[in-house]
């Protein structure tokens, strides 16, 4: 399916949106059949990890100057038109001037989309799919762009289109909405006034022009009028009472910059306070922006916030849209793509292959960018199963998963990039080792090292680029590049090896713990999960020592640990609620392979089953840095429950569940999780969520509010960030949290 979005003839962008599967390696893990074997010889591993190739859908979106239209035709010629191709998707008004062109080049009949409907459902696409792609505008703020969570229900909304003209459009659900109103001044108004009071013919010249002018050498002020501000109607001095006002009696000649902002703010607060009424009228406080007259123009987007927030004394906010510019391509799309039910799957911006806003496109070589022209990509996953909000968040429209914004904090920012800058080589050096057989490895992790490299620097100058900067945005943001070069899983055999380790350990530590009286041992069940997570091949402070020292182990990672009182210590008030009756159900977030999980949280969880409450572990799908994924997980669990009938009771009664997360990260967004684990959280009543690991509970739901009981816990391998926690390397993070009355 391929969709085409022209600009009318105005205009100057090209869209194209199309759908294609990419092939990928995955690795693949799988038990031994031990049918005739002893299972305890030493070099044997736990299980074994095959590499395979699996598909995956992938929608691609393009921009393209209109000047280069007949290149984007050859592209869509040369990539996407098959023998069953019959019709192309084309909207906007530019469909029509080019339709032509395009039926005589691709030899397809085009079928034309209209405008509003794909608009419509590009904007619910986006807003669904992308966490961070609305955001306000600020423009005194470094940087200036202020995202926004989304919220679970984005309906109702208000969208103001300013093309040409301006549309206002309610949109009420997935498939109603109404045009409401609108107005003839918009967009084409300051494209054609402009031309004709500076000669200036291009757009984005004219918005140039504006940007260095001074519109109260043009308007007319209040005080111009009154000397000063108006007291009786509260109006300041410097409000614009006429625009363009000085003009009829100055015996002056205007500059073309100051002419261009004053027609600027004129049509920005008329459209302002259009908008506003509106909302005001229909009860909305979500209104989106979007058009060619914004496009991402700072200029135009801090006159139209200036003037919503004046005319609705800040009550509604102006929002803009990270990917406004594809908004009627994906409609077309998705208008197009009917029958096979796209809104049915979850889908993730794939940052890879995105520009991200305000960037240039990534890589392009130069001949190919001579032959196109500028353009920017948007590249989107179907992910393999739908994603939804964790049914015990207190309030998921105020959740922010994130700790720290980097967008924000320039110091922490420095310092994160810097970090993962650092950390490229020992990545580049993982991934290859992770692929012994492969001959060119080494020549595909040099490709993932300058890509990902050249995100960091894009990040430097554009924290903005993706969305709000976080640790979680660059560690998925290396996940995806290394995906993309076909690294799936570069701690694979690690893991295996690790796995491997500590289940020949499991029994030795449960014995010793069950040797210990009820008080003592609830101390060093939280002790054997925090020194469990001691083991991160994602922190520098440990891969060194685990480098350097093969013969580190579970005891040596406890006496790493920070001595009682913790850094944040709610370990009391745990032991207390011990001491009452059992959770129902608890649900526990599991972060690394190896100690972590066999050792640490597999022990944790029989003391919690013993004491009669059921548990559900909730492993990533996918690998990243060595956390355990599903597929390892229910490996780890069979050859465990093979040793301890805690265990295997637990498994065969379904007191004991082992689910996939849906995620494919270090780090943990609870608004986004496996459709199948919220439904199992609400038919078990889970009441207690136990989240560990520094990726899970402090770069990622520190301060997240739940409506049941929940520890996090986490040790700080990181030296810098635990210095800003007031604390040292290996400090103890155990937050006990019971929710308000």
């Amino acid at each position: 399916i391929c969709c085409v979005r022209v600009s009318p003839a105005g205009g100057s962008l090209t869209k194209l949106a199309y759908y294609s599967t990419v092939q990928h390696k995955v690795a693949k893990v799988r038990s031994f059949d031990y049918s005739g074997k002893d299972t305890e010889q030493d070099h044997e591993p736990p299980y074994e990890i095959s590499v395979q190739e699996e598909v995956t859908a992938r929608l691609h979106f393009v921009k393209f100057e209109n000047t280069y239209i007949e290149a984007c035709l050859d592209f869509i010629k040369d990539h996407l038109v098959n023998t069953e191709t019959k019709v192309i998707q084309a909207t906007g008004g530019g469909a029509y001037k080019f339709k032509d062109l395009i039926e005589e080049k691709l030899q397809l009949k085009v079928d034309k989309e209209d405008v509003m409907t794909c608009l419509i459902k590009g904007c619910n696409f986006v807003l669904k799919n992308i966490p961070h792609e609305a955001f306000v505008y600020q423009k005194d703020s470094d940087p200036e762009f202020r995202f926004q969570t989304n919220h679970p229900n984005i309906f109702p909304y208000l969208l103001v289109n300013i093309g040409s003209g301006v549309s206002i459009v309610k949109v009420e659900t997935e498939d109603r909405f109404e045009w409401i109103g609108g107005s003839s001044i918009g967009g084409g108004t300051f494209w054609g006034l402009g031309a004709l009071l500076t000669k200036t013919k291009k757009f984005d010249e004219l918005l140039q022009l504006a940007s260095r002018g001074q519109h109260t050498n043009v308007d007319m002020l209040v005080q111009d009028i009154y000397g000063g501000a108006h007291e009786t109607l509260g109006l300041s001095g410097n409000l614009i009472a006429s625009s363009f006002g000085k003009s009829a009696t100055a015996d002056q000649e205007f500059s073309k910059e100051d002419m261009a902002k004053s027609l600027l703010h004129m049509i920005s607060n008329d459209i302002g306070q259009l908008a506003c009424l509106y909302a005001r009228l229909h009860c909305l406080d979500r209104v989106y922006f979007g058009g060619f007259f914004i496009r991402g123009h700072p200029v135009t987007m801090r006159t139209i916030t200036y003037s919503i927030n004046f005319f609705s004394k800040g009550e509604v906010q102006a929002l803009f849209l990270r990917h406004e510019g594809y908004l009627g391509a994906i409609g077309a799309f998705l208008k197009g793509a009917e029958q096979d039910n796209p809104n049915q799957y979850s889908w993730g911006e794939n940052y890879a292959g995105s520009s991200g806003l305000m960037s240039s496109s990534p890589e392009l070589c130069p001949t190919q960018r001579a032959r196109s022209g500028t353009f920017d990509l948007l590249e989107m996953d179907r992910l393999e199963r739908p994603l939804v909000n964790l049914p015990l968040l207190l309030d998921p429209s105020s959740y922010v998963p994130d700790t720290v914004d980097l967008t924000d904090d320039a110091l922490a920012r420095k310092y994160w990039l810097t970090c993962f800058e650092e950390a490229l080589d020992g990545v580049v050096k993982r991934a290859v080792a992770s692929q012994p057989g492969s001959v060119d490895a080494a020549e595909r992790a040099e490709k993932f090292r300058q890509k990902y490299w050249n995100k960091l620097q894009t990040l430097r100058h554009q924290p903005f680029a993706y969305g709000t900067l976080t640790v979680r945005s660059l560690l998925d943001t290396r996940e995806h590049c290394l995906n993309e070069f076909n690294f799936p899983d570069p701690y694979s055999k690690v893991k295996q090896k690790d796995n491997g380790v500590a289940l020949k350990c499991f029994q030795r530590v449960v014995s010793a713990l069950d040797a210990l009286d009820w008080e003592e041992r609830q101390l060093a069940l939280v002790k054997g999960l925090l020194a469990g997570n001691v083991f991160d091949w994602g922190a520098k402070a440990v891969s060194d020592v685990l480098e350097s020292d093969p013969q580190f182990g579970f005891e040596e990672a406890k006496k790493k640990l920070q001595e009682r009182p913790w850094l944040v210590d709610s370990y009391s008030k745990w032991l207390q609620r011990l001491k009452g009756p059992p959770h129902k159900c608890a649900l526990i977030f599991a972060d690394n392979s190896g100690v972590d999980v066999i050792l640490g949280v597999f022990p944790f969880v029989r003391e919690l089953l013993s004491r009669g409450t059921e548990v559900i572990l909730a492993c990533n799908s996918g690998p990243a840095l060595n956390d355990v994924t599903y597929s390892e997980s229910l490996i780890v669990a069979e050859r465990i429950a093979a040793m301890d009938p805690v265990i295997h009771s637990a498994l065969r009664e379904e007191r004991l569940l082992l689910v996939q997360t849906g995620s494919s990260s270090p780090c943990l967004d609870l608004s986004r999780l496996d459709k199948g684990l919220a439904v199992l959280v609400r038919e078990r009543g889970a009441d207690l969520v136990v989240i560990e690991g520094m990726g899970r509970a402090v770069h990622t739901n520190y301060h997240a509010a739940l409506c049941c009981e929940s520890l996090k816990l986490a040790v700080i391998k990181n030296s810098w960030l635990a210095e800003r926690l007031g604390g040292q390397l290996f400090s103890v993070i155990f937050k006990y949290e019971v929710p308000a009355e």
